[in-house]
């Protein structure tokens, strides 16, 4: 009798464990800001070597609070983002700037900005792809030396 009171309490104690380990479900705020971008890939095509490329990535907030943008991380040093730093309001429009320094790089580019906020979707990534053409550098010219006069 001791025995199976024993494995009585052992086995409830390890259902309880297992039932605090369980995550609870996650709550949905059916208020929260909601990033939505126009599009989310922008295609530059052929630039020349030496183009600072720029493009807007328009977005908007359909959620129902103020979205804040907190961090946008660029995908190596050639890209550059500049985001708004305040709260966007429900229904009002704002821009992710990205900029891809094309100095040096020749050939297909895909570079990468990923958008982090308070929005429903917490994370979005931007896409900058096109092609740079190698512009060829200027020899200086070569000088002739003259020959000496007799």
């Amino acid at each position: 009798m001791k025995k199976i009171t024993f494995l009585s309490a052992f086995a409830f104690a390890m259902i309880i464990g297992v039932k605090a380990q369980t995550p609870a479900a996650k709550v949905v705020n059916p208020n929260q800001a909601e990033i939505q971008f126009e599009e989310t890939l922008h295609d530059f095509g052929n630039i020349k070597e030496g183009t600072q490329a720029t493009f807007e990535f328009k977005f908007k907030n359909i959620g129902k609070e103020p979205l804040i943008i907190s961090d946008v991380q660029r995908g190596c040093g050639c890209t550059t983002p500049v985001w708004p730093k305040e709260p966007i309001a429900p229904g009002k429009t704002a821009v992710v700037t990205a900029t891809f320094d094309s100095n040096g790089r020749p050939g297909v580019f895909n570079k990468i900005v990923t958008v982090t906020s308070n929005g429903k979707t917490s994370s979005v990534v931007l896409t900058l792809k096109g092609f740079v053409e190698n512009t060829p550098k200027p020899q200086p010219p070569v000088i002739q030396p003259t020959p000496p006069k007799p």
